[in-house]
């Protein structure tokens, strides 16, 4: 479950998932949720460029298991704006 304030908490357990003994399938969850609580962030008018560096490298880095959530989040078939992800 999305949480904005806690997005800095979700990069870093993800960012040191090794530490947490993380599965795959755990970081690929704990990505979407990072995603999430950044999107009600950005809603809420609080972004902080930061972590958007951060979810776009770490995405990068992790591609092969990520690909699905980007191209969700991407929405690149909608037309309309305002029917896609901030």
């Amino acid at each position: 479950m999305s949480d904005s304030p806690r997005v800095a908490d979700f990069l870093f357990a993800y960012e040191n998932f090794n530490n947490f003994n993380l599965e795959i399938e755990e970081k690929f969850a704990l990505m979407i949720v990072i995603i999430s609580s950044y999107d009600d962030t950005m809603v809420k008018e609080k972004d902080e460029e930061s972590w958007a560096t951060s979810i776009r490298n770490n995405l990068l880095k992790d591609i092969r298991i990520h690909k699905n959530t980007i191209d969700y989040w991407a929405m690149s078939d909608e037309a309309d704006l305002d029917n896609c992800f901030l």
